[in-house]
Parts: C-alpha cells; sequence; structure tokens
C-alpha cells in the first residue's frame, strides 16, 4: 500500500479538485501460452505449426476516497525469441502485429453513489450480465470494451445493469479498438452507434437465479437499427441442477431473425461431475456470436473450439465430465453437431483438459481433436484437426 498525494485528477466525467491522499494497489498477472497442431502436413511441436505468447498484465487500482476508484491496467506481450526457432506466430499481439509490445487494455473510474455504482470507461464486461458483448478468457488475456456501466441493488435480491458499450479490442491486436460488430454473411454487420444494453439479475426465488438481457443494436446493417434478447434461468437444487437459456437477434430490416433456444442438466455419481447440453439455433442471418470478438457464444454448448459450428442453423449435443485428482482437475468432453444448413457439414470435438497448481502458478494442459465432415482445417484441405494447448499463470 503506497500512500501519494494528488492534485486535480480527472476520470471522465469524475473530478476531484481537492488534496486527496490515495491508497493505491499493484497487481496483476504474467502468463507463458503455447500452442501446437498437426493439421495438414504439420507436425506437433514443428516451429510452422506452434504459436505463443510471454505476456505480463499491470494494474493500478487507487482508492481516491468518497467512493471514487480509479483503475489502470497496461497489457505487455512477447514471444522471449520464441519465434526464432519454436513457434511461426504469436496468439495475441498488443500493436498491429509488433511481436513485443504493449497497450492500455483498461482504463476506467468508479463511483459508489448509495446501492449504485457507475463505472466510465475502459473495461471488461462479464459473460454472466453481458451475454451478447463480453470478455473471453480463452485467450492469453481477455478482450476489454469502452462503455459506460451503471449497476443499482436498490430492489432487494435484484441486480439491474444499464450499459452502454461503444467499441471493442480483439484478440489478435488488444490496442485498436473498434465498432462492434455481428457475424453475418449478409452484411458487414458493424454496430457503428454501439450498443444500449439493460441486464436485470433476479434472485427473488431460492436457488432460481433469472437474468434477462435486452440490446438496441445500433446500425446492424445499413442505417437501421436491431435489438438482441436473452434469458438465462438456472434451478440450482441439488442433486440435479437444470438451467435453461433463449434468446435473439433481430437486425429489423430485410435480414432474417436468428433465434437460439438451449438446456443443461447437470449433477453429481459419487466424485464425479456430470452435464448434459443441448443448443439449436435457426438459420437467421445473423450468427450468434460476441459482438465485441465475433468468437465465443453465450450458449451452454460452447467448448474450446466448436463456436464456428455450432452459432448458426445447427443442433448441438454436449457431454462433459470432470474429476478432482489428488493434483487438479480432469475434464473431458465431447460435441457432437449437425449442421442443418446446405452444407451439412456435421462436426464433432474431444477436448481433455487438466487444470493443476504447481511452482505457485494455475496450469492448464488440453488436447483439442476436432472433426468435420467437408475438410473445414489445414486450409479446406483435411476433415480433422488435433490441437496441444498449454498454459501457466501466476497471479500477484
Amino acid at each position: 500500500m503506497i500512500k501519494l498525494s494528488m492534485v486535480a485528477m480527472m476520470v471522465g466525467s469524475l473530478t476531484i479538485g481537492a488534496m486527496a491522499e490515495a491508497d493505491i494497489k499493484v497487481g496483476g498477472q504474467g502468463v507463458i501460452y503455447y500452442q501446437t497442431n498437426n493439421s495438414g502436413d504439420a507436425n506437433f511441436f514443428n516451429q510452422e505449426s506452434s504459436s505463443a505468447n510471454a505476456g505480463l498484465e499491470l494494474e493500478l487500482k487507487a482508492e481516491l476516497g468518497n467512493g471514487v476508484n480509479l483503475m489502470y491496467q497496461e497489457t505487455f506481450l512477447g514471444t522471449l525469441g520464441l519465434e526464432k526457432s519454436i513457434v511461426s506466430g504469436t496468439r495475441q499481439d498488443a500493436h498491429e502485429g509488433d511481436l513485443n509490445s504493449h497497450a492500455m487494455t483498461q482504463l476506467y473510474g468508479s463511483k459508489k453513489i448509495d446501492n449504485t455504482l457507475i463505472k466510465l470507461g475502459r473495461q471488461e464486461l462479464p459473460k454472466a450480465l453481458s451475454p451478447l458483448a463480453f470478455s473471453e478468457s480463452w485467450n492469453v488475456f481477455k478482450n476489454t470494451f469502452d462503455a459506460v456501466v451503471v449497476v443499482n441493488k436498490d430492489i432487494i435480491d435484484t441486480t439491474i445493469v444499464g450499459a452502454y458499450v461503444s467499441g471493442s479490442n480483439r484478440h489478435t491486436d488488444l490496442s485498436k479498438f473498434d465498432d462492434l460488430g455481428a457475424n453475418s454473411s449478409a452484411t458487414s454487420g458493424l454496430l457503428k452507434s454501439g450498443a444500449y444494453m439493460l441486464t436485470v439479475n433476479n434472485k427473488s426465488v431460492k436457488n432460481v437465479p433469472i437474468t434477462a438481457t435486452y440490446y438496441a443494436l445500433k446500425d446492424i446493417a445499413t442505417l437501421e437499427s436491431g435489438d438482441a434478447l436473452w434469458l438465462d434461468v438456472k434451478a440450482n437444487q441439488a442433486p440435479v441442477k437444470v438451467a435453461f437459456q433463449a434468446g435473439q437477434i433481430d437486425p429489423s430490416n430485410n435480414l432474417d431473425k436468428t433465434i437460439a433456444f438451449g438446456a443443461r442438466v447437470s449433477g453429481k455419481v459419487e466424485d464425479v461431475a456430470l452435464s448434459f447440453a443441448y443448443s439449436t439455433v435457426n438459420d437467421g442471418d445473423v450468427s450468434l456470436q460476441n459482438v465485441g470478438t465475433g468468437v465465443k457464444t453465450p450458449l451452454y454448448t460452447q467448448m474450446i473450439g466448436n463456436q464456428n459450428f455450432i452459432s448458426s442453423d445447427a443442433d448441438t449435443f454436449v457431454f462433459k465430465a470432470s474429476k478432482k485428482l489428488p493434483v487438479g482437475k480432469l475434464i473431458v468432453q465431447y460435441d457432437l453437431t449437425s449442421d442443418n444448413s446446405t452444407a451439412k457439414n456435421d462436426y464433432s470435438e474431444l477436448d481433455i483438459i487438466y487444470k493443476f497448481k504447481a511452482f505457485d502458478t494455475n496450469m492448464l494442459l488440453a488436447y483439442i481433436g476436432q472433426n468435420a465432415e467437408n475438410k473445414a482445417f489445414a486450409g479446406g484441405t483435411k476433415d480433422t484437426a488435433n490441437n496441444l494447448r498449454f498454459w501457466t499463470r501466476y497471479n500477484f
């Protein structure tokens, strides 16, 4: 904890005009991330089939008094020279393809007023409260958003979140913040005027949280607006837990509406956790994927690499089992996806994931095996892809 004297600090519209003492905390994480595959003519661990990053995320959090806080995050990404003999590319960059670069990935001010929290600036958005524009954790570091977020808890057992989201970075370049975008083969889908969001989370019924979200999507195609709805209901009553989700994206023009449903049942058999999930998405013109990145979905059937196959005109089943081991946790999950489009590109995926702690860090080892009927891998030449992923994270 460091004591600093500050004068006239301004964050967005929050101004402190008098001498103040700020309590500043330093934190963050260091990451090494590596992935290799044997797609096409490549072999595991060959330079041309491997990519990696070494990264550092540094955070400064300041409590400025009177319920005002400041958060600053700088992200550093490099390769440790691995591109010279071990890998051929990176998982993420922080400035226009530079191998060693950095970017400001978060900078926001927040103010607590009674039961209301206001956050202004560059920040992460959780999927639980923003299911169609959220920060994804699968890569070296999460993507972030330029947003204004207001969280209110005046109503008992209810959290209301209102937000305006103007833009996001992508996983390939964390320094570049662009307009939000809807994946669509029918339009460029840029949301040039951003998105307005309202989420209501209610826990009035014990162990049955209900979350409903509405988005006003501006300029989704031409100059017309669109909207989106998402509903998530969970019944967390042991020994069997049940969850249901439903939503739609409506471009409000000549594009077809995208509609999705999903369900999940989970429980335990002795010391093995089991779950079964199902999702169906119709043939709407907009793919059901994160408008901040164009990558992941909010579906219960989302796995490590199946997003492009389950997010449009598809029915998907996912079976998952996990077990705690003497050291760490083992997870096995399997996807069966039926492609309902004319392409009939049915898909399957097997993930074997081992999470554990070693040397005071969190580690992950994963095998991702993919199969598509229509040679969707290695530039459209192979119907299978096998990937190995490893990362280690040290939080401080």
